[in-house]
């Protein structure tokens, strides 16, 4: 029997399309969650098998029917009051649904605590809908593991070109998901490119924040120093919503003090249609022109809308340090702290409890943990016992920071006086990401063979404002996304 839902359930519906329906009562945040559910089972776990959702929170139904009653009794929280999130594999809920990075070793992790920004979902009224694939570890598992692929949740796929397309780094899932409208909004998390990326393969819109705009506390790391988690969504609209509910200090994550007095509870004033006019954005073409992820064409256009409504545009910017050979130390010595105090925190019940016993753990289960290996595990083994003291290490870190700052981003956005860097697809995601500066990725296009194609806006720290300013100007003016097609 073919389940029929309401009317008022159709792809692509925005969150202000649905709080309109909610508050007028055509429709209710349990339907809303069904209708994503069926089609999860439909697309996602069969047929083609996307496999963007890893897990389901089997009290979803339940938390939407009592919104719905609270609706009913006390009126709506906010924009987010009714509305499905897919959190990220890596991103503790405490409930009754399992947190394993996409590791078997973990697979049975119900973790006691909950990451500060479930927290603030919950309170603005957000049902956490269930937890979606990723890359194993964030891509701290093997240099051979590809991007999406996890030994718990297997390989996600592009839903644009399954089995065709690149479907983007390790937060590839909560992208999948959103593109797919297995959802209305993810959340993912990055160190570099783990967002940008899967946002620009899969024709979302991505952003990843300045380092400690949003708390990282409760989320298995990959780095102290660049991890940051961020939204994904189908317009910049939703995705600047959603930001400002994710903000605030938390006493448990150090990285977000700094916020204090820079961030905002609400991004939607910046929701300017016209906020190209006037903006100065420097284009950096100095990246590499034969990526099968670069479209000469598309990237022109993109320049050109932009002009159109008004932006100054410079081309040809220079950022001195763009093309150094920037060091592995940071990621590499930072995993290894950071993953370390992670699992030995775990509760005593669950097999690993550092990255040897991960490792042995692995190797034990071989046939369904090693398809790609671990050599990243095994070669962060072998460094000394880290307590961040290493030269190396501290020399990168110091490094990272000068040259991707005052040599970088700072650089090139005072010497030309800008409101914005404008990048092709996502190759700005390592600078941003050494500086700890926010980026928005956009759908700017599809290729000739219906692959999709982006631009990433980037700024200074804590520039979200000005950078969801301009995206959402040129979104409004270039209108690219489209759904994907479905079998």
């Amino acid at each position: 029997m073919e389940l029929t839902f309401n009317a008022m359930l159709k792809e692509e519906l925005t969150m202000q399309e649905i709080q309109d329906a909610l508050q007028k009562g055509a429709l209710t945040s349990k339907e809303l969650v069904m209708y994503y559910l069926y089609r999860i089972a439909k697309h996602d776990q069969s047929g083609v098998a996307l496999n963007s959702v890893i897990e389901i929170n089997p009290d979803a139904i339940f938390i939407a029917e009592g919104l719905d009653n609270e609706r009913k009794m006390k009126g709506a929280r906010g924009p987010l009051h009714g509305i499905p999130v897919l959190l990220k594999d890596n991103i503790e809920t405490k409930d009754n649904m399992h947190t394993s990075a996409g590791t078997l070793a973990l697979e049975h992790h119900i973790s006691s605590r909950e990451a500060y920004l479930v927290g603030k979902l919950r309170e603005a009224g957000a049902v956490i809908l269930g937890k979606t694939n990723m890359t194993e570890l964030a891509n701290g598992m093997s240099t051979t593991m590809w991007a999406g692929y996890s030994s718990r949740g297997g390989q996600t796929l592009n839903p644009y070109g399954p089995g065709e397309f690149f479907v983007g780094g390790s937060s590839s899932g909560s992208a999948v998901a959103v593109a797919a409208n297995f959802t209305v909004l993810s959340i993912g998390t990055e160190t570099d490119a783990s967002i940008l990326s899967p946002a620009i393969q899969n024709s979302v819109v991505g952003i990843k924040p300045t380092v400690g705009l949003i708390s990282r506390s409760g989320i298995a790391p990959f780095t102290y120093t660049q991890d940051t988690p961020g939204p994904f969504a189908r317009t910049v609209a939703d995705a600047a919503i959603v930001l400002g509910a994710l903000t605030g200090v938390d006493q448990s994550d150090p990285a977000t003090y700094k916020s204090e007095g820079a961030s905002y509870q609400d991004y939607t004033p910046f929701l300017d249609a016209e906020g190209l006019h006037g903006a100065r954005i420097g284009v950096f073409h100095s990246a590499s022109a034969d990526s099968d992820e670069y479209d000469a064409s598309l990237f022109h256009n993109a320049i050109q809308a932009m002009r159109g409504k008004g932006a100054e545009v410079i081309e040809g910017i220079e950022i001195p340090s763009f093309h150094r050979e920037w060091s592995w130390g940071v990621p590499i010595y930072e995993m290894k702290h950071a993953l370390g105090n992670y699992l030995s925190q775990l509760p005593p019940h669950l097999p690993v409890h550092s990255e040897r016993e991960l490792i042995e753990f692995n190797a034990r289960n071989e046939e369904k943990a090693l398809k790609y290996g671990q050599n990243m595990l095994e070669y962060r083994q072998g460094l000394p016992h880290s307590t961040l003291t290493n030269p190396e290490y501290l020399l990168a870190k110091l490094e990272d920071l000068y040259f991707s700052q005052e040599q970088g981003m700072d650089y090139a956005v005072n010497k030309y006086h800008l409101d914005a860097i404008l990048f092709p697809s996502y190759i700005g995601s390592t600078i941003c990401a050494k500086a700890g500066y926010p980026s928005i990725a956009v759908p700017a296009g599809y290729m000739e063979n219906g692959r999709p194609f982006g631009i990433t806006f980037a700024g200074g720290a804590f520039s979200e404002g000005t950078l969801i300013r301009l995206a959402y100007s040129f979104e409004q003016a270039a209108k690219h996304r489209k759904a994907p097609i479905l079998s």
